[in-house]
């Protein structure tokens, strides 16, 4: 038992009960598919609920206990672990509750739970009454379901048209409930409850709360009873009840009493209508196919015992509480009676039919009549419901047609009873008393019940047959073809009634005849056919010459009176002047008479109002002319009454435009409204007078409430420009000032008979101030002051009637004052939730108002920018700022806050609600009166709290439905459901435009964010929790959730999908915006897991609505970016996890186990959760296919086909339609284009045109239908271009922003590959719409960005490579199928399309990069492999992928060589770059030279060379010290990339040469431009992004040295031509060159500028080279020689400072300057030094060997002195005093060759250790301390505690990388060390063996001899470097003395000693043997050490 106690939280009278009727409502009337499984369930569920229908769980003691120690030891809660303690308050309140509803102790305390969790929903209330509502709420959910269920079964009145299956279901269910004594049930039920004893016993416990509280709940219980006698009333409808159940029926009837009124409420309505279906046989007449079974099924046919006991029941002489309804129930039964005996089975029952006769006198004796007019459809539910007026339709038709010999009795009565009066009058005597009146109530009866047609049946129309002479006249319709075939015979009694009881009628049925064929012409068929009656009835006695016609029921009659009354009562015109003016005693009009002219009008009226033919035939009739006659009328003195049908009779003429013209003029002529005064006229006339003086007095007004609907038709169909020009100041504003001064400003102060009717008058007069601005368009020409001449004077002319009311809108007027006074009073009367008298007006005239203020916002944008322009002198402030002053009653200013009010009424008022939602829309859009609400909004808490309840209550409201169509109307239940649907878009949309404002603003105070406190400090909850109210973010929430759990997917996206576009488009902007981003994502990840369950659901496939559906995605897929990002960011790696992998996984997931149930977690699946998928099926992945929904192809709307309008000319005024709408969409306002081609038409004169306007117009309308499918094609594009954006940006989110591990590589390559392929198929179909592919182009860039960066660190983490499947995870045939997709994608973008190449060169450089060989460690092991064990190794994958990349790429053949050469050449600098990059890359795989063959050919490269010259001016603009761009500079680099890689293969360094490049080269006079360093300092860029002008300059002249460098090296064969070139261009720049050889800086920079200096000076700065120019005359000769003998100088003095001692300071100036980075600096910076050393000593080398290849031939290069040097000079201080230490001081010393020697020396073991132990650390990287790492990586992450950030795997990558780096550096560094030793031992020994050999030293003495010159030495002097032309040995001093040459040798001998010999030998066996030098450096130290050995000569 105990088990069974636990408390259901969600109320076992409520939660299921709501479930119950979702599933039948959603089953029957919703039709959704899968429902009729879920109702089955939910019924078995149900079934003893039904049985025992509203009987609530009993009390008992046991439950009580438990309850009462629910707070001491708690109770359990279903669902929940444990129990839970409850507090003492709750549980008394639970017993109070049992004891009011008398039920269970533990349903009363769910019933609370569930009232604590449903309070949010209904803020002000507490839980106990929450409770209540929830209590009556269950029992109607249960009715209600009762209801739909019984609709749904198959009967004799109507179908729903649903499956099979659902109605035998249904119907199965029904008949249980039925045969357990289900009506009993229903009876018993409908007379216990009721409102007024319910209310009694809540109020006594305190049980009800607010109004609206009190409105619910009394709704609720109203509501309960009436689907319960619905049910009844349904099911009689379809199936008849048993003998028991229909005297049941009737016994109930009895006891019915009426309502105040005489008239039935909607209860007892359905109850006596579900008797009349039960007493029902006419559908027998109809022959439907199941007619047989249905016959069987009639219990009146089948059973005796049925058909006597409803007989003997109701011929049951005693009468009931209503004789009225006992009289309705016998004709019923009497006619059905009568119905029986007419069919063969009635024969058996003779018995009782004979007995219809007597009943029906029953009836008519009991005023059935009477009844049905007062007492039913007097009933306002009756005319809600099509079966209650079908059911009495056939009463009245078939009493008429069945009983005809009763109906002729009731004439013959009604005739007797007509001469028995009128011999009374003439006799004086009293009236008799025994008269009956039952005609009169047929008639009545009759006219009432017709003139309404709620649901447009025209039932009336069975009165009417068509007779033979209507065949001629040209009427369209239905009704032609009626006559042919005979009418039924029921439509023929029935005409004959209708034409008999007109005839010779007597005089006191007249009134009550003309209005039943009032009610029978309600119709356009109807009138039609009443028009031609009345017509043909005068027609017979045409000639009789009184003109009184025979047929006093005809338009002949009619008209002639209303003449003759016209003559009469004209004479009487009073005098307007006499100062008695009153209504002189009325001669000629009785009361009767009255009353016969007010039927008589009524029923033109109803004619003229329904049928244009018969409005225009009376107009126009030569003798009757009605509008005449009737204008005459209103002038006379007749009663208000009478003057006001007149008035209304003319407006219902005023409907025809045609009419309307005319009325104007004859309305302004017979001054009904006085607009001319008579110069001595003392008082006004007219109908202003009628209403101050007569109206008022009476207190009535109906003359001016019909003066304001005929001027309100009347402005509708026309306004006349010119009325009363001659007389007054033409136009319509004396009427304006009428309605606006005399009827609308007084209306609230006058007196009221009836309350009612001043709010009549507000409504009647505010529609037409409505209609007048509705229409009206802001003009220039309104702004303009015009003048009219009128009787000679000048006076101003009218402004249209619009601008005056848009005027007195802009202004503080008394109108605007009293508009915003009544918006007030309309939200206070609403807000008592009680009846009033006019509520329905005082609702229409508060919606008038508020539209008034709607169009008044729209349109004073336009009118104040036109007035701005005018000049005009009008004084208008805008609305939105008139709203914000202060309300005269509350002295608040409350406009804008009462406006919002109205939303609170949303449920019961749509409209308003919705307009008022439009206005808060518009005012939304001032940022600075955002502020202004906020604080209005939140002033006062009460206030604050009912507004958000407001919006929150519009968002929620569940009747809201998307329409398809603003055109239909028809139904008001859709028209409702679609304003509510838009009411919900007008306040989203004033959400997204709020929450792009600054904060405070209303968005972020309706979604429940902090207003007063920094909005990022909102902690958002679930409603309830906390105190947090339901904000319109919990309203979006539970929107877009419904049916997340199934799996159909959010209801919302296919049933309203705009409305879900927003949402998702508000859920957006807050995650997106930095303020609401934080707490946003909080709550919709923790509270709501909102991103997945709908991801999970994409993509979202509507077909008939695919913009919308790719909108939804849009905004769902950027907000999953955005989350992606988030999660990634704080490290919520499950969160990140399960979105990526919802993303991006191919396997199948178990998400929905079964509807109904939630998915079970994936731990718990069980292995019957595995068998259900097969192992291997794959799945799409759910990225793939969101991109499948959006289609690529788009149709364009075809070229207009245009006969008459010029194209161009269209396509122009189209384009000045255009505006950009609110989604930011450039669309086409076809309204405003609509009326300029209108205006275009109409301006067309002459015959011809009025003969072609109707093909005109044709014309118009297919030019607008194609602008309207243009605007849908933009918004299709738009729309999918968002949604590619979207997607591309969640792909790039999860592919970078996600940590790399959650996707492990071999899947990432995968998925890439597949999104790489599908894209391009995507978008290389033919029909792809051009606009989306730059995006297309950016998602590949980024994929294959991704692609390749994957591929790289696989290979890095070295795995992959050895595999068997190829290169990576990712086979190399889907690599080559990317690569094919990308180039067709190159090639498919055709001439256009640059910009977007640009992405896919970037694509393809990333590609292949991927078959890029990694830097691999240098070990200076692999020398050892012979050549041919190099040739015979296997092809590594690098290489053949690499192969296999270019035959793909060759395959294209030239097509894409051209584009891609094209693009290189001109275009967006971009694209430019990156195709001279893709050339670049291929030209180095291109080992067949197939591209550069093409280049050359096609006269590319020569463009190429050709455009330097171009860059240069450009170039130069890059030195000021502030440069405008870099691109020059990027491109400049890009193309000498590309020639230098050109220049790398011999053909092209010559085809480059040939081009004429280095003379392009030698012009460029940028290279001269050196900037100043230290001037440039100041302009560093601070984010050191913009490099310093010397950097700069370095940028543009490093690639133009390397390019030399390369083409130096390329053409070593026939080298000379390259080198002269080469050193034309130092010598032209040669300033500039010695400058730099010179700098004293020497910086990184300069130390590179340097390295390559020396490298080209060495190649080219020759002797030799001079002879290879060619042609040059002597001068040029001896200036080149110069030229180069300073650029030698310059190289060795530049040696002496690097070799020097200078190299430490320089290296430790780096450590200082840069302490971070200074590893990799200072690597760098020796690398150059040594470079620098390296060229200039095999520059020495060089100059040597080329002097002579003998050792005494040669020219001498260093000074004699051993000696190293020492301080800056590098001369030393010591040498002998008798050499002048000039002769040294430019001449360095083989000291300084000796010194390098040793340095170089002592560095290579330096750097070999260092090499060596790097190359351990490589190979045992795993065991290396984690410290170490941190170090090996401090370099390559930037910012601080970069290091700790990222992961171990990346970090053991990241050393990796900088030990292969620095190993590599390394052995760079040993290269050039052992050059620079051997190198060094050679120039050493060269100048050693001359010097001690060759060399004859001179003395001092012989220094003047003339023949000295024999001995002179070859050392040179300031011009060293070259030979003389002469070939003579050399210049200079030769003061070598012997002295010199012992001092050199001894300091060589101490210098080159043993140490330094055994090291010198270890080089090279350390080094140089692998490097096939062998044994040189031993041979040449052996040479030296026997040169200095050498014995003194």
């Amino acid at each position: 038992m105990a088990a069974q106690m636990a408390v259901n939280s969600g109320a076992s009278l409520w939660g299921p009960l709501k479930e119950l009727w979702e599933t039948v409502d959603g089953a029957v009337l919703r039709r959704q598919t899968e429902s009729v499984h879920l109702l089955d369930l939910q019924l078995k569920k149900h079934k003893p609920h039904f049985l025992s229908l509203f009987r609530n769980p009993p009390k008992s003691a046991e439950q009580r206990e438990k309850v009462r120690k629910a707070s001491t030891e708690g109770i359990a809660i279903q669902g929940q672990q444990g129990s839970r303690l409850l507090p003492e308050q709750l549980l008394t309140e639970a017993f109070i509750l049992s004891d009011l509803f008398d039920i269970g102790e533990l349903a009363a305390l769910e019933l609370l739970l569930a009232g604590e969790q449903q309070q949010p929903h209904f803020p002000g209330l507490t839980r106990g009454l929450v409770a209540v509502l929830l209590y009556w709420d269950g029992k109607l959910c249960m009715a209600n379901s009762l209801r739909t269920l019984i609709q749904s079964r198959h009967g004799k009145t109507f179908t729903l048209d649903l499956s099979g299956e659902l109605v035998a279901l249904t119907t199965r269910f029904t008949d249980e409930l039925m045969s357990q004594g289900l009506t009993r049930r229903i009876l018993t039920l409908v007379s216990e409850i009721s409102v007024t004893r319910e209310f009694e016993r809540l109020q006594k416990e305190r049980g009800l709360g607010n109004e609206k509280h009190r409105k619910e709940v009394s709704d609720l219980i109203k509501e309960c009873r009436q689907a319960l006698a619905d049910s009844l009333f349904l099911w009689t409808c379809q199936s008849p009840l048993t003998k028991d159940d229909t005297l049941a029926l009737i016994g109930h009837l009895e006891t019915v009493t009426a309502q105040a009124d005489g008239s039935l409420d909607s209860v007892n309505m359905a109850l006596v209508m579900a008797l009349l279906y039960c007493l029902d046989v006419s559908f027998i007449e109809q022959g439907t196919e199941d007619r047989e079974d249905l016959l069987q099924a009639l219990p009146l046919l089948t059973e005796r015992q049925y058909v006597s006991a409803v007989h003997t029941r109701l011929m049951d002489g005693q009468s009931w509480k209503l004789p009225g309804l006992q009289a309705v129930c016998r004709l019923a039964w009497a006619l059905s009676l009568r119905v029986l005996s007419q069919l063969p089975q009635g024969s058996a029952l003779v018995e009782f039919t004979e007995a219809d006769e007597a009943l029906a006198d029953q009836a008519l004796l009991g005023d059935v009549f009477l009844f049905m007019k007062e007492g039913m459809l007097g009933c306002e539910s009756f005319s809600q419901e099509e079966f209650y007026i079908r059911r009495v339709h056939s009463l009245i038709t078939d009493f008429l047609a069945l009983m005809p010999m009763k109906v002729k009795q009731l004439r013959n009565r009604a005739d007797e009873d007509a001469r028995l009066v009128h011999m009374s009058l003439q006799m004086d005597s009293e009236l008799p008393s025994s008269l009956r009146k039952d005609l009169d109530h047929l008639m009545i009866l009759i006219g009432e019940f017709y003139s309404k047609d709620p649901f447009g049946l025209e039932l009336g129309l069975e009165f009417w047959c068509p007779t033979e002479s209507l065949q001629h006249t040209t009427l369209q319709g239905s009704y032609l073809g009626m006559a042919l075939q005979r009418p039924p015979h029921k439509q023929v009694v029935l005409s004959k009634f209708v034409r008999q009881m007109g005839d010779l009628l007597p005089s006191n049925l007249y009134i009550s005849y003309l209005r039943m064929l009032k009610g029978l012409a309600n119709g356009p068929q109807c009138a039609h056919y009443c028009f031609s009656l009345l017509k043909t009835n005068g027609a017979t006695h045409s000639d009789n010459i009184q003109g009184v016609s025979g047929s006093p029921v005809s338009w002949e009659h009619f008209f002639h009176s209303l003449m003759l009354y016209h003559e009469n009562l004209r004479r009487d015109l009073p005098n307007p002047d006499a100062a008695q003016y009153r209504h002189p005693p009325l001669r000629g009009i009785t009361q009767r008479e009255l009353d016969g002219l007010t039927s008589f009008l009524q029923l033109l009226t109803t004619i003229i109002t329904w049928s244009e033919n018969a409005r225009l035939a009376l107009c126009e009739h030569p003798q009757w002319t009605p509008v005449i006659v009737m204008l005459g009328l209103l002038q006379c003195s007749v009663p208000p009454v009478l003057k006001a049908e007149l008035l209304r009779c003319l407006a219902a003429f005023g409907k025809s435009p045609e009419v309307a013209a005319s009325l104007w003029q004859s309305l302004e002529y017979t001054q009904i409204l006085q607009t001319v005064r008579a110069p001595g006229q003392r008082q006004a006339a007219g109908i202003e007078v009628e209403l101050n003086e007569i109206e008022s007095s009476c207190e009535e007004y109906p003359l001016t409430r019909a003066f304001c609907h005929l001027i309100s038709t009347l402005v509708e169909s026309s306004l006349p420009v010119n009325l009363g020009a001659g007389l007054r100041v033409p136009g319509f504003q004396p009427y304006l000032n009428f309605l606006r001064d005399s009827v609308f400003l007084p209306f609230p102060t006058r007196a009221y008979r009836h309350p009612a009717e001043k709010w009549e008058v507000a409504d009647s007069v505010l529609e037409v101030f409505h209609k007048l601005l509705r229409d009206y368009e802001p003009q220039p020409s309104d702004f303009v002051q015009e003048m009219v001449e009128l009787q000679g004077e000048q006076v101003p002319a009218h402004k249209p009637p619009g601008h005056s009311v848009m005027f007195h809108m802009l202004n503080d007027s008394p109108m605007l004052a009293l508009c915003l006074s009544l918006l007030e009073e309309g939200v206070r009367q609403l807000d008592t939730y009680a009846p009033f008298p006019g509520k329905k007006h005082l609702e229409a005239a508060v919606l008038h108002c508020l539209c008034l203020l709607d169009l008044a916002l729209q349109k004073e944008v336009v009118f104040m920018d036109l007035l701005r322009e005018s000049q005009s002198s009008l004084l208008v402030s805008p609305l939105e700022q008139l709203l914000q002053g202060v309300s005269p009653q509350t002295r608040r200013a409350d406009h804008i806050v009462n406006i919002a009010r109205y939303l609170y009424h949303g449920s019961s008022n749509p409209d308003a609600a919705f307009q008022s939602a439009k206005i808060l829309r518009r005012i939304a859009n001032y940022p600075n009166i955002q502020i202004r609400l906020v604080g209005d909004f939140t002033h006062s808490q009460a206030v604050s709290d009912k507004l958000m309840a407001g919006f929150v209550e519009c968002l929620d409201n569940e009747e809201a439905e998307e329409g398809t169509e603003k055109g239909d109307d028809s139904d008001p239940q859709k028209k409702v459901a679609r304003v509510r649907h838009e009411t919900q878009i007008h306040i989203l949309n004033l959400l997204i435009t709020s929450l792009e404002l600054k904060t405070p603003n209303l968005a972020l105070y309706l979604l429940g964010y902090e207003v007063k406190k920094p909005v990022s400090s909102t902690n958002l909850q679930d409603p309830g929790v906390l105190g947090c109210p339901r904000s319109c973010l919990h309203a979006i929430l539970s929107l877009l959730q419904r049916g997340t759990e199934k799996r159909s997917g959010p209801v919302l996206t296919q049933q309203a999908p705009h409305l879900a576009e927003l949402c998702y488009q508000v859920i957006y902007q807050l995650c997106a915006c930095p303020d609401t981003s934080g707490p946003t994502m909080r709550y919709l990840r923790t509270s709501q897991d909102f991103l997945f369950s709908h991801l999970q659901h994409l993509p979202f496939i509507l077909p008939d609505n695919q913009i919308a559906a790719l909108s939804q995605m849009s905004w769902l897929m950027k907000t999953a970016a955005i989350e992606l990002r988030v999660t990634s960011l704080n490290r919520q790696r499950s969160h990140t996890q399960r979105l990526v992998s919802l993303l991006l996984d191919d396997q199948p997931h178990a998400q929905h186990a079964a509807d109904g149930e939630s998915g079970m977690e994936e731990e718990t699946r069980s292995v019957s959760g595995f068998l259900h998928f097969d192992t291997v099926s794959k799945v799409r992945r759910k990225l793939l296919s969101v991109l499948d929904a959006i289609d690529f192809s788009q149709d364009m709307p075809e070229l207009l086909q245009l006969d008459f309008f010029e194209r161009t000319q269209i396509e122009q005024v189209i384009s000045n339609c255009e505006h950009v709408n609110e989604q930011g969409h450039t669309v086409c306002n076809v309204k405003l284009l609509h009326r300029v081609l209108v205006a275009e038409v109409n301006a067309l004169q002459g015959m011809a045109a009025i003969g072609q306007r109707p093909l005109l117009m044709d014309e118009v309308n297919s030019i607008l239908q194609q602008v309207v499918e243009r605007n849908r094609v933009r918004r299709s594009l738009s729309a999918k271009r968002h949604a590619l954006q979207s997607w591309r940006s969640l792909v790039e989110t999860l592919l970078t922003a996600c940590p790399a591990d959650l996707i492990p590589a071999d899947d990432r390559q995968l998925i890439i590959r597949d999104l790489l392929l599908d894209l391009h198929d995507k978008v290389l179909n033919e029909d792809a719409a051009g606009e989306l592919m730059p995006i297309v182009a950016g998602a590949v860039f980024t994929l294959t960005a991704q692609l390749s960066q994957s591929v790289l660190s696989e290979q890095q983490q070295g795995v992959g490579l050895e595999a068997s499947s190829g290169f990576a995870s990712i086979a190399n045939s889907a690599l080559h199928l990317i690569l094919r997709k990308l180039l067709d994608f190159i090639l498919c973008t055709g001439g256009g399309y640059q910009r977007l190449r640009a992405h896919l060169y970037g694509s393809l450089l990333y590609y292949l990069q991927i078959a890029q060989k990694p830097e691999e460690p240098d070990t200076l092991q692999t020398a050892g492999k012979a050549m041919w064990e190099r040739l015979t190794a296997p092809e590594d994958g690098f290489s053949k992928l690499q192969r296999e990349n270019l035959a793909i790429i060759e395959s294209y053949g030239s097509s894409l060589m051209e584009v891609v050469c094209r693009d290189a050449c001109d275009g967006h600098e971009i694209s430019r770059m990156l195709a001279l990059a893709v050339l670049d890359r291929i030209l180095s795989i291109d080992r067949q030279n197939q591209w550069l063959q093409y280049l050359c050919n096609s006269g590319y490269l020569r463009s190429l060379v050709e455009s330097l010259r171009q860059d240069d001016a450009a170039l130069q603009t890059l030195l000021t010290p502030q440069p405008p761009l870099l691109k020059p500079l990027y491109i400049y680099e890009s193309k000498m990339a590309l020639l230098t890689r050109v220049a790398k293969t011999g053909q092209g360094a010559v085809e480059l040469l040939r081009c004429g490049l280095v003379a392009q080269l030698i012009e460029c006079q940028v290279f001269d431009m050196v900037p100043d360093s230290d001037a440039h300092r100041v302009m560093r860029d601070p984010s050191g992004f913009i490099p310093s002008p010397i950097d700069r300059y370095r940028q543009i002249l490093l690639p133009t040295l390397r390019l030399f460098q390369v083409i130096l090296t390329s053409t070593s064969v026939n080298h000379q031509q390259g080198a002269a070139q080469v050193l034309q261009w130092l010598i032209v720049h040669a300033d500039t060159i010695q400058a730099l050889l010179r700098s004293q800086e020497l910086s990184m920079g300069a130390l590179q500028e340097l390295s390559l200096l020396t490298g080209i000076i060495s190649k080219t700065a020759l002797p030799g080279v001079l002879e290879m120019g060619g042609e040059i005359n002597s001068a040029a000769v001896m200036e080149f020689q110069g030229h180069i003998n300073r650029f030698q100088r310059l190289c060795l003095s530049l040696l002496g400072r690097l070799a020097g001692s200078e190299r430490e300071r320089l290296l430790k100036q780096v450590e200082i300057s840069t302490p971070g980075e200074s590893a990799e600096q200072r690597e760098e910076m020796e690398v150059a030094m040594q470079q620098v050393c390296a060229n200039i000593m095999e520059y020495c080398q060089t100059l040597l060997l080329q002097s002579s290849a003998q050792a005494q031939f040669s020219i001498c290069l260093f000074s004699p002195s051993g000696s190293e040097p020492a301080g800056r000079d590098g001369g030393r201080s010591d040498l002998s005093s008798t050499v002048p230490s000039m002769a040294y001081s430019r001449v360095p010393s083989l000291g300084l060759v000796l010194y390098l020697l040793k340095n170089s020396t002592a560095d290579f073991f330096r750097f070999q250790q260092s090499h060596r132990q790097s190359l351990d650390k490589l190979q045992s990287l795993d065991q290396l301390p984690p410290e170490e790492l941190k170090e090996l990586c401090q370099g390559l992450v930037s910012g601080p505690g970069g290091v700790e950030k990222i992961s171990s795997v990346q970090r053991s990558l990241l050393a990796k990388r900088r030990l292969v780096q620095l190993i590599n550096n390394r052995a760079k560094l040993l290269a050039l060390c052992s050059y620079v030793i051997e190198t060094c031992l050679f120039v050493l020994w060269r100048h050693l063996e001359y010097y001690l050999l060759h060399c004859t030293p001179t003395d001092p003495k012989d220094s003047l001899l003339p023949g000295g010159s024999l001995y002179r030495s070859r050392l040179i002097d300031d011009s060293f470097g070259g030979l003389q032309a002469s070939g003579g040995r050399g210049l200079g001093l030769s003061r070598v003395s012997q002295q010199d040459i012992d001092l050199l040798k001894s300091d060589m001998a101490a210098g080159f000693g043993e140490a330094l010999q055994r090291k010198l030998l270890e080089v090279e066996s350390l080094y140089s043997q692998v490097r096939s030098r062998y044994t040189f450096i031993q041979a040449l130290v052996r040479r030296i050490r026997g040169l200095l050995r050498q014995p003194k000569s």
